[in-house]
């Protein structure tokens, strides 16, 4: 089975503003990068998206490292999902999950990998970290001067 690291990211100016979504895909010596954008979202969504955008890169299933910034993206898909599912998209507190969409794409991608979730502090120097978040940062630029 291949082994492949992924470092996801997502960024927003204004929170809802534009956003934007980066990740690179590393197994061995290949490397990959992936970015979108949107003119009206949230930071959430884009973590998300840079999730989704960096699973959905895999053309077959890999044992994969994932490591994110967002502990939403992380504890979400970890610890909360299923007590989401069990309540019908609901919280422990009995209001709609945000951004249910994304959480069921996430789901999906998901489940055609292997994933072993990490957690890494946002701009703290980490190489891999911060390149995804200059992705993220560039997708915005391309999107904002498309106008």
């Amino acid at each position: 089975m291949t082994h492949v690291e992924i470092y996801t990211d997502g960024a927003c100016r204004g929170n809802p503003g534009p956003g934007g979504w980066g990740a690179l895909l590393i197994a061995g010596k290949e490397r990959k990068e992936v970015s979108g954008a949107e003119r009206l979202t949230t930071n959430n969504r884009m973590e998300l998206m840079g999730a989704i955008g960096g699973l959905s890169a895999l053309k077959r299933r890999c044992a994969v490292k994932l490591y994110t910034d967002s502990k939403y993206v992380m504890q979400g898909f970890t610890l909360w999902l299923p007590g989401w599912k069990a309540r019908g998209w609901r919280t422990a507190s009995r209001e709609p999950v945000k951004n249910q969409d994304l959480w069921e794409q996430l789901e999906a991608v998901a489940a055609a990998q292997d994933i072993e979730w990490h957690w890494v502090k946002g701009h703290s120097g980490h190489e891999h970290n911060d390149y995804v978040d200059q992705l993220a940062n560039v997708a915005i630029d391309h999107l904002l001067a498309e106008r």
